[in-house]
This record gives C-alpha cells, structure tokens and sequence, in this order.
C-alpha cells in the first residue's frame, strides 16, 4: 500500500492538482478584491441601502446595562449579491481558460 501511494504522489497529475488548487486559491482572493474593492463600490451607490443592504426582521435587543440581549434578525442581500458576482466572475474565467484549452488541443487532436 505505502507503495502504491508513493507511485501515485510521484504522478504529475497530483503536483498538477496542487499547483492548481494554490492558484485557485490566490484567484480566489484576487476576485473577492475585485468584488469588494472594486465592483460593489459602485453597485452601492445605486442600490438602496448600499451594498451591505439588508432587510431588517426584528431590531435587536438591548438590556439594562446596554448588552445585546438578542441579537438582529435580517436578512443580508448584500453579502448575497456579492457572492453571486464573485461567483460569475470565476465562472467566466474558468470558460474562458477551458475554451483556449480546446482550442489549442483541437488542432493537435486532428493532426494525429
């Protein structure tokens, strides 16, 4: 079994799977930048309540001393339609880099 093990790790598909779960990882925070820094600047200044917008359900309460008693109930569409647009972007990026894959394999596939 520690055999077996060892050919796989040497296999390149599994260098290939780190390599690309680190990269994924730096795009990841690239486009949550993007997202927050960039792109919901400017979604805040058309919608209503701003980009961290969220429908209040119930206040929260305080106690006598001033402590949160129970905390607020709303619902928070702003983190929602961030993660929606974080999501799109990766989306698009990723049908972009799995087009240029095929394209260039196609030509070499007919080739042989």
């Amino acid at each position: 079994m520690l055999k077996e093990f060892k050919t796989f790790i040497a296999q390149g598909n599994v260098l290939d799977l780190a390599v690309g779960v680190i990269i994924g990882g730096a795009f990841g925070k690239i486009t949550t930048s993007l997202v927050d820094d960039i792109i919901m600047p400017f979604l805040g200044l058309v919608l209503p309540g701003g980009v961290k917008g969220k429908i209040l359900l119930k206040q929260a309460v305080l106690d006598t001393a001033g402590q949160v008693a129970e905390p607020e109930i709303a619902l928070n569409y702003g983190n929602l339609l961030n993660n929606i647009i974080n999501f799109l972007i990766i989306a698009f990026v990723i049908f972009l880099i799995v087009k240029a894959a095929n394209k260039l394999r196609g030509p070499a596939a007919e080739e042989k």
